[in-house]
Formats: structure tokens, C-alpha cells, sequence
């Protein structure tokens, strides 16, 4: 039974697999041990000491992997609604400006359309080189290529 905190910690490390795998040495060395010493075990002894190993490495692994997941899940899900909140602010900011701006040129009012768009245009630079920044694409200037062509 002295394997079982080894057993958990490999799968509460490294997940299903390397927990599965911690279980199988367990239960390896649990072998070598019953025929280096000549001890005689029941098929009830052996289950008793080979299905909790087992058991331990898999299920601790595997809630391991899955609480992963559901982290990285999770971490979508935020970015997803920064996203989001970023697409609102660029629509109240830039589309509702232009469409301001528009209506003012239309109706006459060249100084106050010209200054909306002027406005505009500033808003979304600010945006745009906030998003570059955060982005973190260092000194990139030149977009990605498209290799689907």
C-alpha cells in the first residue's frame, strides 16, 4: 500500500496515462515481491492489492485530465468574452461614429462630420494598436500568409 501516494502523485501530475502506468509498476512490483518472498497470496489478496493501485493511477488520472480540460474550457470561454466585449466597444466606438459622421455630411454639417470621422479615425487607430499591443506580436509589421492558396 506504500505505492498508492507515489501512484497519486504521477497521475496527479502528469494524468490518465502516466497515472495508469504508475499503477501497472505498482502492481509489477507487487508481483516481484510475491515471488521473491514466496508469498502465497489468494485470489481475494491479490484483488485487494492490485485493484486499488489500479484504480488509483486510472481514476485519479483521469479527473486530472479532465479538470485540464474544463481549465482550458474555461479559459476559452474568458477569452471568447473578451472578444465579445471588444467587438461591442469597436461597434459603439467606430460604426456608430461613422454612421454619425455620415448623417452629419449628408445633412450639410460638413465641420461637425468631418470632426466625427476625425474622432472616428483616432478611435480606431487607439483600438487597433491596443489590440496589436496586446496581441504581443512584437515587432511584426507583415501579416501572415495565406497557405491555403
Amino acid at each position: 500500500m506504500l505505492y498508492a501516494l507515489p501512484i497519486a502523485l504521477v497521475a496527479t501530475t502528469s494524468g490518465l496515462r502516466a497515472g495508469t502506468i504508475a499503477g501497472l509498476l505498482a502492481v509489477g512490483l507487487t508481483v516481484l515481491w510475491a515471488v521473491a518472498q514466496s508469498v502465497y497470496l489468494s485470489p481475494t489478496g491479490w484483488a485487494s492489492r492490485v485493484l486499488p493501485l489500479l484504480l488509483l493511477g486510472v481514476l485519479l488520472g483521469h479527473a486530472t485530465d479532465r479538470e485540464r480540460r474544463a481549465q482550458e474550457g474555461h479559459r476559452r470561454l474568458e477569452a471568447a468574452a473578451l472578444l465579445h466585449r471588444e467587438a461591442i466597444e469597436i461597434n459603439d466606438s467606430l460604426v456608430q461614429g461613422m454612421a454619425a459622421a455620415k448623417w452629419s455630411l449628408e445633412s450639410g454639417q460638413v465641420d461637425t462630420g468631418t470632426r466625427l470621422l476625425e474622432r472616428t479615425i483616432a478611435d480606431a487607430h487607439d483600438l487597433v494598436s491596443d489590440l496589436i499591443r496586446r496581441a504581443d506580436m512584437g515587432a511584426r509589421a507583415e501579416p501572415l500568409r495565406d497557405f491555403s492558396k
